[in-house]
């Protein structure tokens, strides 16, 4: 089965996102008391990212971080910014819900690489430049295969430098291979497995999608992660 042309792929997300959004509104409203009992307001989180083409917007999360805390860009494990509910979002990852109004507005897809902030961003890289080309998405076979980014961070001395020079580029690699061979019955079996790993957190291997996907990738290979960033230019 091909990828959806452009316009049936714009209908399905905006479909989903809509019916999301309304089965979804009692967890909403549940998650927004936790944070509110947990650290008080604000609710949501806003932050800068690039989007296609290279423009900027403002994506949505639910908040997990301490308000007012300063730091850097990226989270590893036992970050003491994050909360006590912002613990249990992050492992279920229900703190990427709001990002459904994103995909409503355009700025996003179901299906795509994930927008990354800008001090990130190397508009210059011809990788970047393919990459940035493609609407951002909530998930895709990276963010899915490293899901347990923050474990991975956390295991590495220097956390921005090792998302910088190593897991970023590899992250990279891997969107424009799954591109290069995506279809919406990949797309489809994509989300329902981000759903499941959302709902059943420790059942997730990062084999067992490697496996599913009939690519070679796992998240704790990091010789293999060191590899694909060397191919990122």
């Amino acid at each position: 089965m091909r990828k959806l042309p452009a316009v049936l792929e714009r209908l399905f997300d905006v479909a989903c996102a809509f019916s999301g959004l309304l089965l979804l509104m009692p967890v909403f409203a549940g998650i927004a008391l936790l944070i509110l009992w947990d650290d008080g307001r604000p609710v949501l989180f806003r932050q800068t990212r690039v989007g296609r083409a290279g423009k900027p917007f403002i994506m949505w999360k639910f908040r997990t971080m301490r308000a007012a805390s300063q730091g850097p860009a990226i989270t590893a494990a036992r970050d003491r910014r994050v909360t006590r509910t912002g613990v249990l979002l992050r492992r279920l990852k229900l703190d990427e819900l709001p990002q459904l109004f994103n995909v409503l507005k355009g700025h996003m897809s179901l299906i795509g690489p994930r927008p990354e902030v800008p001090e990130y961003v190397q508009f210059d890289s011809p990788i970047w430049q393919a990459v940035l080309q493609v609407r951002p998405g909530i998930t895709d076979l990276a963010t899915l295969i490293c899901r347990d980014e923050e474990k991975i961070l956390g295991s590495s001395g220097d956390p921005s430098a090792y998302y910088r020079d190593v897991l970023l580029p590899a992250k990279l690699v891997m969107n424009m291979k799954y591109h290069r061979s995506r279809s919406f019955a990949r797309d489809l079996k994509l989300i329902l497995l981000t759903i499941r790993y959302s709902l059943f957190p420790q059942s997730f291997t990062p084999d067992r999608v490697a496996r599913t996907f009939q690519t070679e990738i796992g998240a704790y290979d990091k010789r293999y992660l060191h590899s694909l960033s060397r191919s990122f230019d």
